[in-house]
């Protein structure tokens, strides 16, 4: 029976070092990888380049590790709510690719399935396509777009089993499963670890195949990145 099980967060990020590429999942603040967030500021490696749709806000997420200038370049869709991050770009100190989102989550795709380019019409005749390859398809230009190469993908789920099997729930069903296996080295952190063979095969969304280490989360805070709330009258 394969077991991708590892003990902790600890022995999960073996391997990281100053300088690598590393894909994080998530939507905001929605299904981050919280305890490896947190592992990675502890662990203070620096001179990182995430790729992330986002840097979650100034005291929470990947907005910590950019508060400690622990990343170097952000490869993102959105500046977000993190005004640290939007100080630090047009200050010049952190280096920013933004990038459309629906062309920031194919380039993970891509790198998941093996594919080393595509091309999409968005972006073309913008700053975006300064220096790519342009082509025409049906009467349309379109922009050539590269996979990522990252060392490491690290991904939150809900529920996984110790063979790397994944189930997303909700919203964090969004960068999550495509960085799964886009990396050199998939990492996942799950709120609930069950034995091999626990999970509907009907309900998986991400196959263990894609995931090389797994371990059980803890103490998640799930916080809320904008509380909209009505009046009652």
């Amino acid at each position: 029976m394969i077991n991708k099980k590892v003990n902790n967060v600890q022995d999960a990020l073996q391997g990281i070092e100053n300088g690598m590429t590393i894909m994080l999942g998530g939507f905001g603040l929605c299904g981050i990888p919280e305890n490896s967030i947190a592992e990675l500021v502890k662990k203070e490696t620096t001179d990182l380049t995430c790729i992330s749709n986002n840097a979650g806000v100034d005291n929470f997420g990947l907005g910590l590790l950019l508060q400690k200038r622990q990343i170097k370049k952000m490869i993102s869709s959105y500046v977000g709510e993190n005004a640290e991050f939007e100080r630090q770009m047009l200050s010049g100190e952190l280096e920013v690719d933004l990038i459309p989102q629906g062309t920031l989550a194919e380039r993970c795709r891509a790198a998941q399935a093996g594919i080393p380019a595509f091309f999409t019409p968005a972006g073309y005749g913008t700053e975006v396509a300064e220096g790519k390859e342009a082509r025409e398809f049906n009467g349309k230009m379109h922009v050539m777009e590269h996979a990522f190469k990252a060392d490491f993908a690290i991904v939150k789920a809900w529920k996984g089993d110790e063979a790397g099997n994944l189930i997303f729930k909700g919203t964090a069903r969004n960068f999550n499963p495509c960085m799964a296996g886009a990396a050199k080295i998939t990492i996942a952190e799950v709120e609930e670890l069950l034995p091999a063979g626990s999970l509907d095969p009907n309900e998986i969304h991400i196959p263990g195949i894609l995931v090389n280490r797994i371990f059980q989360g803890v103490k998640y805070e799930k916080r809320i990145e904008q509380k909209t709330v009505r009046k009652i009258f």
